[in-house]
């Protein structure tokens, strides 16, 4: 019996005037690969709720339309969440459900962006939908930090240096470890046990970063190993957290604390417990997953069709 693995999501970058589809005539830098094959085995008819498009922030980037395939259905819909994920509500008979899809994004080959002088805002001045990123929440609990957050660093300049300051540690102290995956582990389990997958470093560093007063957010998405040695470890989506700092949110992974090339973005929000990729409303079994983020382009292109 296996439920569903979390990957929280929230994301806050609504699109104004709608969400845009993709722009078949753009020229990137960068092809990359996306793709999953879900296969879940329902016990009874049930509803599930599938978090697996890509941010609608990335949606003009597509070359090819980002489109979830479900294998049987009766009724399903899409809609926006409350953080502006983009979701789709599934109602399945039982047995067999197969969730999948290949869709292909152009990137700008850059990585993560940098900003070492970014300060820390007030919190009477922070904008206002950024507010709930300081407070603690199922998997983060920054009260329960607090004393720990401030008595490693307090001392630290805030802002920017806090933040890099806070991934190093956590970097240097977490061993990454498959094995210890477990979908009820918090932040202050992460802190005792020293061990977890990338969800808990994030979680971890998350909390310390609130208890400091610096909102910070839970991102998932694809990261694949571009720009990098090939990794010993099988493709997954993966997490990474987002600060806001001066006037913006900041990417940052206290797992890898390296900008990194290539990360498209499906969600953010609190903390894992706010969207998984899929939620069962009902018992399920986990049969079939597979993630793929292949870079299949690394110079300018003309995207199939364009003149």
């Amino acid at each position: 019996m296996s439920r569903v693995r979390f990957l929280a999501i929230e994301l806050q970058h609504h699109c104004p005037g709608g969400v845009p589809g993709p722009n078949p005539h753009k020229i990137g830098t960068m092809l990359i690969q996306l793709g999953y094959d879900i296969e879940l085995e329902l016990s009874q008819q049930m509803t599930v709720v599938a978090v697996l498009n890509v941010h609608p922030s990335r949606i003009a980037d597509l070359v090819e339309p980002d489109e979830l395939q479900v294998s049987q259905w009766i009724r399903k819909e899409e809609y926006l969440d409350a953080f502006g994920n983009k979701c789709t509500r599934i109602l399945a008979s039982g047995g067999p459900l197969r969730l999948s899809n290949s869709p292909l994004i152009q990137d700008s080959g850059e990585p993560d962006a940098i900003d070492p002088d970014a300060p820390r805002i007030a919190i009477d001045k922070l904008p206002p939908e950024t507010l709930r990123f300081l407070l603690p929440s199922r998997y983060c609990e920054s009260d329960r930090l607090a004393d720990l957050a401030w008595q490693l660093f307090g001392n630290v300049p805030p802002g920017w240096p806090t933040v890099q300051a806070v991934c190093g540690w956590v970097q240097s102290h977490i061993t990454f470890d498959y094995n210890c995956a477990n979908p009820w582990k918090s932040a202050l389990d992460v802190y005792a046990e020293r061990r977890g997958v990338c969800r808990d470093f994030q979680h971890l560093a998350i909390s310390l970063c609130r208890a400091l007063h610096i909102p910070a957010r839970y991102a998932t998405g694809y990261l694949g190993d571009i720009g990098i040695p090939p990794q010993p470890y099988p493709m997954d989506f993966s997490a990474w957290f987002e600060v806001f700092l001066a006037d913006r949110w900041w990417t940052f992974d206290a797992r890898h604390n390296q900008p990194r090339i290539g990360r498209v973005l499906m969600a953010t929000g609190r903390d894992a417990a706010d969207v998984a990729i899929t939620t069962s409303f009902g018992q399920t079994w986990l049969k079939k997953f597979s993630v793929v983020t292949d870079e299949v382009a690394s110079q300018p292109y003309s995207v199939r069709g364009a003149a």
